[in-house]
């Protein structure tokens, strides 16, 4: 039987807290691959409150959420696709250095068309989306749908972050810009 709630400390709440936590374990565990010191973070509350305090919020969440089955999937799955995505890229971050792959994107970006990359981007999180949204869409499962909101959610939050990374950097590199030009207006 679907039950929209999980009582606290029943089989379904242990479960979905231990989803959950393997979940959010998977991708604390990605990012401290791919950015031990946090400075390719790409959530600004993680970077500031750093790794025991995030640790520690990062629990509360999987209790609270773990009483909602939907939310409890919809969070999981969204936090695997992340966790696979950090992976996907943690071993160059790692190999090249965190400051260094940073600068490596800013000099990839100053090269680039700002709607090629862009493009890209929004490209990736339409595809993720429109997978997501026709899991929503052609199911009548709830667990079904919670698991196709995960998948809009993982491709939102890629273009979020991608769009924000890119306009940060080349808000930078702008900077840099005038600061090497010095005669030029700024």
């Amino acid at each position: 039987m679907i039950t929209l709630y999980a009582p606290l400390f029943s089989a379904g709440y242990w479960l979905d807290l231990g989803l959950l936590l393997a979940a959010r374990g998977l991708d604390f565990f990605s990012t401290w691959v791919a950015t031990p010191s946090l400075a390719l973070e790409a959530n600004a509350i993680v970077r500031r409150l750093g790794w025991r305090a995030s640790a520690v919020l990062n629990v509360v969440v999987c209790l609270v959420a773990a009483t909602i089955p939907f939310v409890a999937v919809l969070v999981s799955v969204t936090s695997v696709m992340v966790a696979a995505r950090n992976f996907q890229g943690a071993w160059v971050m790692r190999t090249m250095g965190e400051y260094e792959y940073r600068d490596h994107l800013r000099t990839q970006f100053r090269r680039s068309d700002p709607r090629l990359v862009l493009g890209c981007v929004w490209a990736q999180t339409a595809l993720y989306a429109g997978v997501g949204a026709a899991l929503v869409v052609l199911t009548r499962e709830l667990f079904t749908a919670a698991v196709g909101w995960g998948i809009v959610g993982f491709g939102l939050a890629i273009g979020v972050h991608s769009t924000h990374v890119y306009r940060k950097a080349r808000h930078v590199l702008s900077d840099e810009e005038r600061v090497s030009q010095p005669g030029r207006p700024r």
